[in-house]
């Protein structure tokens, strides 16, 4: 029998267009042989790298071929079909159609655990994301947390960073700030116990424990986490907008507005650069940056 790299070591999710070709190099020999499991996996991953290219209409197709092969007993595979189709309806701003695909992907892979444990966790992820009431989206994120955190399964339980983070952002904007702090320290214990490697990822998890402090008025502490990584990115040469704004806003309500203004003012020239942040925002730093 073939021995087929696993999908997901060929995936970069920011680049799908280099994705696709890496899998359509592989469709051929795949399917040539008769392993029809992977050939619908294969397929559904190459829908995938289309939604993501909002390039909807050929992830259909894709998968209307997929569903094809498919049998009965293929349940992972029936599950990637189902999360892709409702990925790219979801991305096409149609979650209502996206809901109960997912729904179907949760239920066959709470039926195979824990083979299908990455799989179900992604489909809970994606059930909170397309909900629209708040207590669903917290009631699905929590599942997928929980689902997380018991696997046996070393890949399912790789989702915990996101769910931590996800979910601590979830109860940081519904003001539950503590629940919020206990998540992104999970996080960032999380990802220095499995990802040491990653010291960005790291640094971003400690930013939101930072950032958090801050919303709980611990402005001392909240200063201290960012100043530790101001001097991170200093010994690296590297320079992060929003470690000087999170800096500036701690000595501002701590009342030292002239210690607060050179960092807003290098916030403002690090983040003026990106073309997603609100104008207000911009507007703002470059304001207190000026004095």
């Amino acid at each position: 029998m073939n021995q087929f790299p696993e999908l997901h070591t060929l995936w970069n999710y920011n680049d799908p267009a280099g994705t696709a070709v890496r899998f359509e190099q592989l469709l051929p020999e795949v399917a040539a042989s008769a392993n029809r499991a992977y050939h619908v996996e294969l397929l559904s991953q190459l829908a995938r790298t289309h939604s993501l290219r909002r390039q909807f209409a050929q992830a259909h197709q894709l998968l209307d071929k997929a569903n094809e092969m498919l049998r009965d007993e293929m349940v992972v595979p029936q599950m990637c079909c189902l999360l892709e189709r409702g990925r790219t309806f979801n991305s096409a701003g149609e979650p209502e159609r996206a809901l109960p695909l997912f729904e179907a992907a949760f239920v066959l892979g709470t039926a195979v655990s824990p083979q299908a444990d990455y799989h179900t966790i992604d489909a809970a992820h994606m059930l909170a994301i397309a909900q629209f009431n708040p207590t669903e989206q917290l009631r699905w994120n929590e599942h997928a947390l929980a689902l997380a955190e018991a696997t046996p399964d070393a890949r399912a339980a790789s989702w915990l960073g996101s769910l931590y983070n996800n979910l601590g952002w979830t109860y940081h904007d519904l003001g539950e700030f503590d629940r919020a702090l206990e998540l992104f320290e999970k996080a960032v214990a999380w990802r220095q116990a499995v990802h040491p490697d990653q010291p960005e990822t790291i640094r971003i998890a400690k930013w939101c424990v930072g950032r958090t402090l801050r919303s709980l008025a611990r402005l001392e502490a909240a200063l201290a986490v960012q100043q530790a990584l101001l001097a991170e990115h200093e010994s690296t040469g590297q320079a992060d907008g929003f470690v000087f704004e999170e800096i500036g806003e701690c000595l501002l309500g701590l009342g030292q507005e002239a210690e607060a203004r050179p960092f807003f003012a290098q916030a403002y020239a690090e983040l003026s650069q990106l073309d997603w942040l609100e104008p207000g925002r911009l507007a703002r730093l470059q304001r207190l940056g000026n004095g």
